[in-house]
């Protein structure tokens, strides 16, 4: 996908574009009318590097056909956004020899249409948006944000503990005492309390089991939020189930409100640890001595206090690992069985 013959116009006027707006931006260019584009943020140009016109039939990486960086969509960057932008790529500059710009789309769709017309090679997409781009063959997945030393995680049904519901989930174990069809068939024609209709544990996989299972529900209630899910669980009388990340029981302040909230809410069942957090994206295509250069050069900036400060700044990433896309196959088989539509799961 990238540097393809046909592109080659539309990229290059797309390049002088964002080199125009670059250069209107510092002063460069008298402006008699606003010029800034409204799904485009130009957040760092490299400043030790003289203005030249980027030609596509230049090397990728080269300082006249320079890797795109997208950041967090956003329609203003705040100033601290801006300085990590420069940090992070001053780190990636002087480790890979490869010269860099940053856009700040609007929003994730704008950043996943981006990668499709070329206009964006390395970025940070949500589990959704990550499942969207790499379903239209745009983007590969790099690494995999950490947390709690885990890059997936799974999610559980909760249900009152006197309602009339068996528990198939050992909780001394820390493990399920039957599959999800056997668990879940209790739940037929049952009213489900969801947290959201974005989440992916609260809403989006639980209704993907659910599904697989062959288990139909009555119309569910949207309560917002997870730990709102525990709540309305707890207080009985709004749904008769429930689902979320595990363990939300645990989240700060509900067992201050409500004491009893370990035993008088319990797990059913949970589901297998298949939800990712984030994705670090290269765009599709890109050669293999280039996506272990940066590879390389994302790992070194995170050991450093700078460039490990600028990556939580820009993407929330404190930790990642590398990843391939293989590993996002169970999740994206159960996001299918939901039988929600997947653009509308990414905004």
């Amino acid at each position: 996908m990238i540097n393809t013959i046909q592109r080659h116009g539309k990229r290059m006027k797309r390049l002088l574009l964002l080199f125009l707006v670059g250069l209107s931006a510092c002063g460069s260019i008298p402006r008699t009318h606003p010029t800034a584009s409204p799904t485009l943020v130009i957040a760092t140009v490299t400043p030790t590097i003289a203005p030249i016109v980027p030609v596509p039939t230049a090397a990728l990486g080269d300082v006249k056909n320079p890797l795109i960086l997208a950041l967090a969509p956003s329609p203003r960057l705040a100033p601290n956004a801006l300085n990590a932008s420069k940090v992070l790529v001053a780190h990636l500059e002087n480790s890979t020899g490869y010269q860099f710009i940053t856009i700040a789309p609007t929003s994730e769709t704008d950043m996943i249409n981006r990668f499709q017309n070329d206009d964006a090679h390395i970025g940070v997409l949500s589990p959704f948006g990550y499942l969207l781009a790499s379903g239209n063959g745009s983007v590969d997945a790099a690494f995999a944000r950490e947390q709690d030393g885990s890059a997936f995680y799974g999610a559980q049904f909760i249900v009152r503990s006197d309602a009339v519901f068996l528990s198939y989930f050992d909780s001394v174990k820390n493990e399920n005492t039957s599959d999800a069809p056997t668990a879940l068939a209790q739940f037929q024609n049952k009213k489900p309390c969801w947290a959201d209709q974005l989440s992916p544990s609260g809403y989006v996989v639980p209704l993907g089991f659910l599904s697989e299972a062959g288990v139909q529900t009555d119309a569910p209630a949207f309560v917002a939020g997870q730990p709102t899910v525990v709540r309305a669980v707890h207080a009985q009388g709004i749904c008769d189930f429930g689902a979320t990340y595990i363990d939300a029981r645990t989240y700060p302040g509900l067992q201050d409100a409500f004491s009893d909230v370990l035993t008088k809410v319990i797990v059913v069942w949970r589901t297998p640890s298949i939800i990712p957090y984030e994705t670090l994206v290269f765009a599709s295509g890109m050669d293999n001595d280039m996506r272990r250069i940066l590879i390389r050069a994302f790992v070194d900036a995170m050991d450093t206090p700078d460039g490990s400060s600028a990556m939580q700044t820009l993407f929330g990433i404190d930790a990642m690992q590398v990843a391939q896309d293989g590993q996002y196959q169970d999740f994206r088989k159960v996001v299918k069985a939901s039988g929600l539509d997947l653009g509308s799961l990414v905004k």
